[in-house]
């Protein structure tokens, strides 16, 4: 089968959002622009590191080249949430960014799972031996509140244990740092 690269250029909306309860989330990539819904799944992680690693190159960008974000309207709680029903194209394996200087934007773009190993020369690419892409075309501000929203919506899962950082249950866990005996929340 063909390779396939989904790619949007300024798209309505670009987030993360989860289905089910924490400690047994999906976590998945959605964007939507007009009819057209593509979601991707992923890991809690994938989802934070990306909201980390979007703050940062738009920290990088507005100390080189002097670039200021704009707050985008209708920043609120219902702009994280997943349009549903949700299908997801495929898993993703590796992730990129890139700043496109001369559209002013952030592309991110999200790689399939693949068997073979994804080299950098790969990321960005249109190659047709390359695994399925989504490339998505930012704002500085959609970038700015697509890591804002990702990153409450990571810190929404369940508390670190303050002893191993493991995931806290309502009901506790066995901590390694105890040896093995059951932590309760409250200690």
């Amino acid at each position: 089968m063909a390779r396939q690269v989904h790619i949007f250029r300024s798209p309505e909306r670009f987030l993360a959002g989860t289905i089910g309860q924490p400690g047994e989330r999906e976590f998945y990539l959605q964007v939507v622009d007009g009819r057209r819904v593509l979601s991707v799944s992923c890991e809690k992680q994938q989802v934070a590191v990306l909201a980390d690693r979007l703050g940062t190159l738009i920290t990088e960008v507005g100390k080189r080249f002097g670039a200021q974000v704009d707050p985008v309207a209708g920043a609120d709680a219902t702009a994280a949430m997943l349009s549903t029903p949700v299908d997801a194209e495929f898993r993703v394996g590796t992730m990129g960014l890139a700043w496109d200087g001369e559209g002013s934007q952030v592309i991110v773009e999200l790689l399939a799972i693949s068997e073979e190993e994804v080299g950098e020369d790969v990321v960005l690419e249109d190659r047709e031996d390359g695994p399925d892409a989504l490339r998505v075309f930012l704002s500085l501000a959609e970038a700015q509140q697509f890591a804002d929203l990702a990153g409450r919506l990571v810190a929404a899962g369940r508390p670190p244990c303050p002893l191993c950082a493991n995931p806290l249950d309502p009901e506790g866990h066995i901590c390694p740092r105890l040896n093995g005996y059951h932590r309760g929340v409250l200690g």
